[in-house]
C-alpha cells in the first residue's frame, strides 16, 4: 500500500483523529527511546535502532569478515588517493529520519564528510552503503534497510552474499525516485564499477580472494 492510499484509508475511518493522535504519541515515545539508545550505545557493541527497537548484532563468520576487510582496503585506498571523501566500516552510525543503522561499509563524498571530526558519532546520509548478508541480518538487509536507504535517497546500495560469492548493485530508479532497481548482479567472473565512486572499478573476485585483492591493491598504489 502506497502512502496516499494509506492516508485515504485512515481518513475514511470513523476514528481517524484518534488514530493520528495515537501515532503521534508513539512517535514521541520512539524519539525518546532513540536518544536513549544513542546515549547507551557503547564503542564495543554493534547495534541498530529500527522502528523503535534495538537490535544487537552477533559476531559474524570468517567469510563475512574477510570480504568486509577486502572491500574496505580497496575502496578506502582508492578514495584517499583520489581525495573523494571518507570510507568507514562496521561501527559508523548513520542517522536516518527514524532509524539508526551501522552498515557493514559506508562511503560519504567530500561534501557529506566535510564536517566530520574526532567526536562525530551520528553520521549523515551517505552516497554508498554496503551490506554483507548473514543469517541474522538477511531479512533486514533486503527488507526495512532496502526500503529505508532508498526512501532517504542513498544513490547506491550493494548487497554481498559471501556464500554464493555474488554482489547485487542497486541504484535509484530515478534521481527523484525513492525506489531501487537492480543495476547488476555480479559474480567472480565480472567487474564491479561504482556509479557513485567515480572511477572505482575492480574485479569482483578481489572481494573473495586475498591474492586477487593484493593484485588490485598493487595496481591502485602505482
Amino acid at each position: 500500500m502506497n502512502f496516499d492510499n494509506l492516508v485515504d484509508e485512515i481518513l475514511d475511518h470513523p476514528d481517524a483523529e484518534k488514530m493520528v493522535e495515537k501515532v503521534k504519541t508513539e512517535l514521541e515515545k520512539e524519539k525518546k527511546a532513540r536518544q536513549d539508545f544513542r546515549n547507551w550505545l557503547p564503542d564495543n557493541v554493534k547495534a541498530e535502532f529500527i522502528n523503535g527497537a534495538i537490535f544487537r548484532h552477533s559476531p559474524v563468520k570468517r567469510g563475512h569478515l574477510e570480504i568486509t576487510e577486502n572491500l574496505f582496503t580497496l575502496l578506502r585506498i582508492y578514495v584517499i588517493l583520489n581525495d573523494l571523501g571518507c570510507v568507514s566500516v562496521e561501527k559508523a552510525l548513520i542517522g536516518l529520519k527514524r532509524n539508526d543503522y551501522e552498515p557493514d561499509l559506508v562511503f560519504w563524498n567530500k561534501e557529506q564528510a566535510k564536517d566530520f571530526n574526532t567526536e562525530t558519532m551520528v553520521h549523515p546520509i551517505p552516497s554508498l552503503v554496503v551490506e554483507i548478508l548473514s543469517k541474522s541480518t538477511k531479512s533486514k538487509d533486503r527488507g526495512i534497510k532496502f526500503k529505508d536507504y532508498a526512501a532517504h535517497g542513498i544513490p547506491e546500495y550493494w548487497i554481498i552474499d559471501y556464500q554464493k560469492q555474488t554482489l547485487e548493485q542497486y541504484t535509484l530508479k530515478e534521481k527523484s525516485a525513492k525506489e531501487y532497481i537492480l543495476l547488476n548482479e555480479l559474480n567472480s567472473q565480472n567487474n564491479l564499477e561504482s556509479v557513485i565512486v567515480e572511477g572505482f572499478k575492480i574485479p569482483v573476485a578481489a572481494l573473495f580472494n586475498e591474492q586477487e585483492n593484493m593484485k588490485v591493491l598493487k595496481k591502485l598504489m602505482k
